[in-house]
């Protein structure tokens, strides 16, 4: 090599590695919040409690319009499955801020939740209405804000209805499936939510009731009033709870 082309080489600028735009990093919480809803490790700590959001209208097999703030079930269902699978994580807690949505969802997501073998608490904040109400219950522990309202009602459906009578006893059939639910994963009495449901005098032009708070805390839906640090704690002490109890020797 002659002394030009050492020098023209040493000459060339150092090429650093090149390094992804901030937004295109997949580990950016950015990122993470835009495209699926989540934040990941955004206070850069571990954590063994996967936090769960259930926000907007419950979507089913309908696509709702753009415009629609919606929890797609097919979303939440395996994160669901990785809850249980995954065994660092400890417990699970479900915040709601939810007007209801499509019944067969709600249900499959609520279902899921009851049967996971982790500690699990939910807590509602601003609304957990309608097909909102199994899906706060189905936790192993409850709580909802002062501020915060559960609504009550009959199933409903939009779109073209045969007026058979085979369609009023599926709907029948249907509110059943819901009360049961709410009943199995909560200590309400039947006989008063169905008297809530079916109030006339508890809504405008409408047929239901609307539980605030501590309301929804007499009746037996929810197991406690609290917030987030309420919340937190309950399943911080649920969690240490079961990690001492599996590790208690085995008797006979």
């Amino acid at each position: 090599m002659d002394k030009n082309t050492e020098k023209e080489k040493n000459m060339e600028p150092e090429r650093k590695p090149e390094i992804p735009e901030e937004n295109d990093r997949p580990d950016d919480p950015k990122t993470n919040i835009d495209n699926f809803g989540v934040i990941g490790n955004a206070f850069n700590f571990q954590s063994n409690i996967q936090y769960l959001t259930i926000i907007g209208n419950v979507e089913g097999h309908m696509v709702l319009p753009p415009s629609n703030k919606t929890t797609k079930y097919e979303n939440i269902i395996p994160q669901l499955v990785a809850v249980e699978e995954n065994p660092n994580i400890k417990g699970l807690l479900t915040i709601l801020n939810t007007v209801g949505g499509d019944v067969e969802a709600g249900l499959a997501i609520a279902e899921l939740i009851t049967t996971l073998s982790k500690p699990t608490v939910s807590l509602v904040l601003g609304g957990g209405h309608s097909i909102g109400i199994p899906l706060a219950t189905a936790s192993r522990y409850s709580f909802i804000a002062e501020s915060a309202t559960m609504t009550l009602h009959p199933i409903r459906m939009t779109g073209l209805v045969i007026g058979a009578e085979p369609t009023f006893e599926y709907f029948r059939k249907m509110q059943d499936r819901v009360l049961d639910f709410i009943v199995r994963t909560s200590r309400a009495d039947r006989s008063q939510l169905e008297q809530l449901i079916s109030a006339t005098d508890k809504m405008a032009a409408d047929i239901g009731t609307i539980l605030v708070g501590h309301e929804a805390v007499d009746i037996g839906l929810i197991d406690e009033v609290g917030g987030l640090n309420k919340a937190l704690a309950k399943l911080k002490e649920m969690v240490i709870e079961e990690t001492m109890a599996a590790k208690q020797p085995f008797k006979m």
